[in-house]
């Protein structure tokens, strides 16, 4: 059974940085595109960023949504099959349970995406707070 598995949170004061990575068993992230969404209690889920896979129409091309642009970096590494969402410049809004997901080959995204995925981890929190 393939899994994507999410690590990399834990807390932080705000202005501080943590690295999300994204991994799965059985299944290479390479063939997919790739989006990091996120769910903090009492709110609506909302995409925060992804990246296509170097084999999709629009190549490697990433999104963000504005409220992390300039703060946040999506990247990928092949040779580690991961999938990983630098984050700096923290604010006690990015509190939340983030979760990475696999998307066809080619979603034809406009913004980052939240939902109507394929396969979804079980999230890691991420807690900002001084």
């Amino acid at each position: 059974q393939v899994h994507l598995v999410e690590s990399g949170g834990g807390s932080v004061q705000p202005g501080g940085s943590l690295t999300l990575s994204c991994t799965a068993s059985d299944l290479t992230l390479d063939y997919y595109a790739i989006a990091w969404f996120r769910q903090a209690p009492g709110k609506e889920r909302e995409g925060v960023s992804c990246i296509h896979s170097r084999f999709s129409t629009s190549g490697r091309s990433i999104t963000y949504a504005d409220f992390v642009k300039g703060r946040f970096t999506i990247s990928r590494d092949e040779s580690k099959n991961t999938v990983d969402l630098r984050k700096d410049s923290l604010k006690p809004d990015d509190q939340a349970l983030y979760y990475c997901a696999t998307y066809p080959l080619n979603p034809g995204w406009s913004r980052p995406p939240s939902g109507g995925y394929d396969l979804k981890g079980r999230g890691t929190q991420v807690t900002v707070s001084s």
